[in-house]
């Protein structure tokens, strides 16, 4: 893919403008999904809702805890047994292949052993069949290429409890329980320069099964990529679409994925409907919660201290309207219950809080304590400089 030319995002067409397909498709193109309100000019979400990350949660395949390797993430057996916990919507990653399959997978690269070599391939370099032959068959008695992934910088095989084949998108809205909603994140290579062309076309590829195939499922779009969080909210009308960014966790060359300021600006400047950050960010910049919601602009969270029910609580104090997780049971349930509690702090209770210790474990630490907004902003401040 060759760099990136100066984009006119008021030449890209909207996507029942385009000619391919496009009569079939816009007979959708007014129609809005069930579950979400369209007042004061955007598309918002439930109060405070909570999605399941990659369905049941990611994998981490190092991990000595069970829960993060339940299911196989990505696959229509997470994201079904996550229907199981009241979630509003489940979280995936789509990627195109060569021959224009939207599918569901989060790495880039494709990892198997081939005569003892480790060999890695680009996920959008494969055919969908391809693709298929990697990991767990559809048919009884046939054995796939082996599935290896990196894990904290070591390449294991990619074991879970309960394993299922890969899936396309259109077998997820085909296959998982209509009950929730799709988080869509639209999944490029952030350190790649695509050309515009290629993205106008991948995502029309993918927007053409959603319309086809999503019905009244409530459907969001999600990019760590800026341009593409632009031009799909340029493509189309229909469904929301979310900036993702690290919050300054981590620096990359374009400015505009480097800090919770500049997301707010690209949100307001290209008329998206929300930012979806990396909790720390926000724990380390409160203030930009007011700033975001002031500015007519939806927020959820993602990140590994969402998993901790007290950082769930304080943003659900702070205002975020949302928090993408690992753990469902125990976040679906700790959120019902500040849901249907007036005061949080007036359980008798001891709180636990799981503190990320230095070599990944979780430690616990007791509070007994009357639990209020700045106590806890302070304490989880104190964490995320660890």
């Amino acid at each position: 893919m060759a760099c990136k030319t100066a984009m006119q995002f008021s030449d890209v067409p909207l996507l029942d403008q385009v000619n391919d397909n496009a009569a079939s498709l816009s007979l959708y193109a007014t129609r809005l999904p069930t579950g979400l309100d369209v007042s004061n000019n955007r598309k918002s979400l439930p109060k405070f809702m909570v999605v399941g990350h990659r369905g049941h949660g990611m994998n981490v395949l190092v991990s000595p805890d069970k829960r993060m390797n339940a299911f196989k993430e990505n696959s229509i057996l997470s994201f079904n047994n996550a229907a199981n916990h009241p979630l509003d919507f489940i979280e995936f990653d789509v990627q195109v292949t060569k021959d224009d399959i939207p599918i569901i997978f989060h790495d880039n690269f494709i990892l198997s052993e081939e005569n003892g070599i480790v060999v890695e391939k680009r996920v959008t370099d494969l055919t969908v069949d391809e693709f298929f032959s990697y990991g767990p068959q559809r048919i009884a008695g046939v054995v796939g290429k082996t599935l290896l992934r990196e894990s904290h910088g070591q390449i294991v095989g990619w074991n879970v409890e309960t394993d299922d084949h890969s899936c396309t998108l259109q077998e997820a809205f085909e296959k998982v329980n209509p009950c929730l909603g799709f988080n869509i994140e639209l999944k490029f290579d952030d350190y790649i320069v695509y050309e515009q062309e290629y993205l106008i076309k991948i995502l029309q590829v993918i927007m053409k099964v959603v319309y086809e195939y999503a019905q009244e499922r409530p459907v969001m779009f999600s990019s760590f990529q800026p341009d593409v969080a632009l031009i799909m909210k340029k493509l189309q009308t229909k469904y929301p679409v979310y900036f993702l960014t690290n919050g300054g966790t981590e620096i990359f060359d374009d400015v505009r994925m480097n800090s919770l300021e500049e997301a707010k600006k690209l949100a307001i400047n290209g008329g998206l409907d929300g930012i979806v950050s990396e909790v720390k960010g926000i724990f380390r910049n409160p203030s930009v919660v007011r700033e975001i919601k002031e500015s007519n602009l939806s927020l959820l969270t993602y990140g590994k201290l969402n998993n901790v029910p007290e950082a769930v609580h304080v943003q659900y104090l702070m205002g975020v309207e949302g928090v993408i997780v690992d753990l469902v049971q125990e976040i679906t349930t700790s959120v019902a219950n500040i849901k249907t509690t007036k005061a949080y702090s007036e359980s008798e209770k001891k709180k636990k809080l799981l503190i990320e210790g230095e070599e990944g474990e979780l430690q616990v630490t007791e509070i007994t304590d009357k639990i209020e907004l700045a106590f806890l902003l302070n304490l989880i401040s104190q964490v995320i400089q660890h």
